[in-house]
């Protein structure tokens, strides 16, 4: 039997500064289309595990050493990804430091969770919102 097509799998990383008062997060601004702010994060590679390409993109993206907390969700939208159905785990991580924008981050934004820069890509309007949520409750995303 053919191997099926599938969406391509990403892993994005909520990097929330724990050395600042409040718990910024850190967000980048996408150098490519489709351009505008996102979480970090990107695509998995073969031979890595979820948490291996959310903490290795969140590298790569912001210079940060991140720790994952928890796995926020997986978002898994046919439309989410104007360039195709990709589907994401999207982690909760902690760091120290300063971000520097690198790789396909053409800058990076520190900033509290109910002040976001516009326009947010893909699905992370819902994302955050999600996020916004698990910090007041502890809960993680619902499944829908």
């Amino acid at each position: 039997m053919p191997r099926p097509i599938t969406p391509a799998l990403a892993a994005d990383a909520i990097i929330e500064l724990i050395d600042r008062p409040g718990r910024p997060i850190v967000l980048i601004e996408r150098a490519f289309p489709p351009q505008g702010w996102a979480i970090p994060g990107g695509f998995v590679d073969v031979g890595e595990t979820m948490e291996q390409a959310a903490s290795r993109e969140a590298q790569e993206e912001t210079g940060l050493e991140v720790r994952l907390i928890a796995l926020l969700g997986i978002y898994s939208g046919p439309n989410r990804d104007p360039r195709g159905h990709t589907v994401t785990a999207v982690y909760v991580a902690q760091a120290t430091g300063e971000p520097t924008a690198a790789d396909d981050a053409k800058h990076c934004s520190v900033v509290m969770p109910d002040e976001l820069p516009q326009p947010l890509v893909f699905d992370h309007a819902l994302v955050l919102e999600d996020y916004r949520q698990f910090r007041a409750t502890g809960r993680v995303a619902p499944l829908r």
